[in-house]
């Protein structure tokens, strides 16, 4: 009786050790993934703030982002940290959504991590063919306006592009509401993030939170518009999408708020990989 006890007690150390490991490697691939998320902000920010000024030539998107990494030193290297740092937020995003509990609650939350999943998974795959062929293919823009010409072919395309500009309003308006109601204090530890700390990182969050609301949210509109007009063109990526902020009244004084809240949005994310709980 006492050796099966002793195994049984063993196993249960062996059990307790595996869950342990295995969730410290997920908490580490976490981290990696928003300091890849956080470097790749900041530059988009960086970029579209030098169009705002008028000194600035690059894509405001993602591939601009990667040129940039690209043209420092070791920017290669660089680059494949990257790759490795969103395939990491794919991984840990796949395993909330595979290994979360069962209420109705979790369970949407466990949807959006597995979409969440897939994104980084491909954001992974698209830095990858960057970084291993150099060649920046077709801009943001580009791109942005051939799925749509594709999906405007298909039945009831119209429909589905419209649903997909709405939807894309919708998260836009939802990441900004969730950053102004702090909702993201939620997920850090804020146990050890104090006095100063937690009012900066407060202010990140809710500033970046908005800004990359209002670009959700800009992104949806036109494709809603292209839909409305039946014309794929009026679909815009990333880089045109903040470039229109500089074509409103507030000229390029509101490019330039949305830039800083995008830079701010990556030091928040900075600030994520040291303070959420994972």
């Amino acid at each position: 009786m006492t050796s099966s006890r002793l195994h049984v007690r063993g196993l249960g150390r062996k059990s307790v050790t595996s869950r342990s490991a295995r969730k410290e490697t997920l908490s580490a691939a976490g981290r990696a993934g928003f300091v890849a998320r956080g470097v790749v902000y900041v530059l988009i920010g960086a970029l579209a703030l030098q169009i705002a000024f008028g000194s600035g030539g690059e894509q405001a998107d993602r591939q601009g982002a990667l040129a940039q990494v690209a043209q420092q030193p070791f920017g290669e290297l660089m680059l494949w940290a990257l790759v490795v740092g969103f395939g990491c937020m794919a991984l840990w995003r796949g395993s909330r959504a595979l290994l979360s509990g069962g209420t109705r609650r979790k369970t949407a939350s466990r949807a959006l991590d597995g979409g969440r999943a897939v994104f980084y998974a491909f954001v992974c795959w698209a830095t990858a063919s960057y970084a291993a062929d150099g060649s920046r293919g077709s801009s943001g823009d580009a791109k942005s306006k051939d799925w749509t010409a594709s999906a405007l072919e298909l039945p009831y395309g119209r429909l589905l592009v419209g649903a997909a500009g709405c939807v894309l309003i919708g998260v836009g308006i939802v990441l900004a509401v969730r950053a102004m109601m702090r909702r993201f204090l939620k997920q850090l530890d804020l146990g050890s993030l104090k006095g100063r700390a937690r009012q900066v990182v407060t202010a990140l969050g809710v500033a970046g939170g908005v800004a990359r609301g209002a670009v959700f949210a800009a992104a949806g509109v036109f494709i809603l518009v292209a839909a409305v007009q039946f014309d794929p063109d009026e679909a815009k990526g990333v880089d045109a999408t903040l470039r229109s902020f500089s074509h409103t009244p507030a000229g390029p004084w509101l490019l330039a708020a949305v830039a800083t809240g995008l830079v701010l949005f990556g030091v928040f994310s900075f600030a994520s990989a040291r303070w959420r709980r994972l």
